[in-house]
């Protein structure tokens, strides 16, 4: 049950609740008090949570929680109760809620909509994800970039290489070309072709991989953003693998060091770009995803192998220490109040679940943090593929309050949902040392 108004009422109900012996207290019990002069209005209108903030939070916190009842202590003039009860709250479902004290509540409570589904989607197993997620995401690649890609890689990686090789047959046969006018985007898009290049031994995606590893060496495209430790590394870890050049293990090297010049700050976590220090969510993502993909291909005999790897195990640990209360990353990690974001999440989680499946991570400081991130994810992860709060595309941002107002997407999103299918198939296939 949620307790929600302003601090006196709330207060007065909370203490006289919790006075009472543990025998009596018959619910579980969640206070909010109302935010000091916020004007509210429910269901919230305009972007999150760019528009209305203080509503969107607390419509959307509410329905994660899926509360059976929320009872309002005092006046309800922002019209909460009757927009829970009428609207599927952060699409998940409609939650009974009515103004009153804690002394009229009445037991056993029916199990709320909004519960039922959460507990519904708490019950999938990462397979059945995937199977909800590809009737969604992953069925195009007309352009060989990164957010179709990673989808794809999932799909491969549970098995469907017929499928995923009918879509890039116009690339590997040459009818078009992978890289005009090409961004860093395009070469993490190359990863792809380097996986299928491993589960076909077809030289034509060598060759594809092999012209992006080339470019990649140039460092021309990294625009200063952490992003690019993803964009860049991996390929040419997965050149070096796929032709044994060790040109490319060297530009992992050089590369890997560049963005941390630019990008890594001195507690362990990545400025998104050097015009200022905001630990972006995907600007700390993305380097945490990169390195777990460039550590799977890179050599352990090469001499720059174990700082790398001391390097990925430094930054998880200090993203470790900024998981938040609800299983997540926040937009920016180390911000206290920020919204929760679900495609960081699930990188850090796919990094986080090939940390431990290799043994570069220990069980006892990450598994019981993966199990709670993957709750978080499937909460948020609806069977139709809309998907809460997802932060928009985002550049580089000239100051750190630029990146508290990107809008945090609630609906159907390609870069959400193929993120969330990666964390997906590799837990449903990995299995841990």
């Amino acid at each position: 049950m949620i307790l929600f108004g302003d601090a006196k009422a709330v207060r007065q109900e909370t203490q006289k609740y919790e006075s009472q012996p543990d025998s009596r207290r018959r619910f579980d019990l969640l206070s909010i008090i109302l935010p000091a002069g916020a004007n509210l209005a429910f269901p919230p209108a305009g972007t999150a949570y760019r528009d209305n903030p203080e509503s969107h939070y607390i419509w959307r916190w509410i329905g994660l929680q899926a509360p059976d009842l929320v009872l309002i202590a005092g006046q309800d003039s922002f019209g909460l109760a009757a927009a829970l009860s009428a609207n599927a709250v952060a699409g998940l479902g409609r939650i009974p809620a009515r103004v009153g004290n804690l002394g009229s509540v009445k037991l056993p409570l029916p199990k709320s909509e909004a519960r039922a589904e959460i507990e519904r989607r708490q019950s999938r197993t990462p397979r059945q994800v995937m199977d909800e997620l590809e009737r969604v995401y992953g069925l195009e690649f007309n352009q060989p970039v990164y957010i179709p890609a990673v989808a794809l890689m999932a799909r491969l990686k549970m098995g469907r290489i017929a499928e995923v090789e009918t879509l890039t047959k116009p690339f590997r046969d040459g009818e078009r070309d992978s890289l005009v006018n090409v961004t860093g985007s395009h070469l993490a898009g190359h990863l792809l072709f380097a996986d299928l290049a491993e589960q076909t031994s077809d030289g034509r995606y060598i060759s594809l991989v092999r012209r992006a590893a080339e470019i990649a060496l140039e460092e021309k495209l990294h625009n200063e953003m952490s992003d690019s430790v993803f964009m860049s590394c991996p390929i040419l870890a997965k050149a070096g693998k796929l032709t044994g050049d060790a040109r490319y293990l060297d530009g992992v090297d050089r590369h890997l060091k560049r963005m941390q010049q630019l990008c890594l700050r001195a507690d362990g976590l990545y400025r998104h770009s050097p015009l200022n220090d905001a630990a972006w969510g995907r600007g700390n993502a993305f380097p945490a995803l990169g390195l777990a993909l460039t550590l799977s291909d890179y050599p352990k005999d090469r001499p720059a192998y174990e700082g790398m790897l001391r390097e990925f195990q430094n930054h998880m640990a200090a993203l470790a220490r900024l998981q938040d209360e609800n299983g997540m990353w926040r937009q920016v990690v180390d911000r206290p109040g920020v919204y929760s974001e679900l495609s960081a999440t699930a990188m850090i989680g796919f990094a986080m679940l090939r940390g431990l499946r290799e043994g570069w991570l220990d069980e006892k400081s990450y598994a019981h943090r993966l199990d709670r991130l993957w709750k978080a994810v499937l909460a948020r992860t609806a069977p139709d593929g809309r998907l809460i709060d997802v932060c928009e595309s985002t550049g580089k941002q000239k100051t750190a309050a630029d990146y508290l107002k990107r809008a945090a997407i609630f609906d159907r999103d390609p870069r959400g949902g193929a993120m969330v299918m990666l964390l997906a198939a590799e837990m449903a296939t990995a299995v841990r040392r």
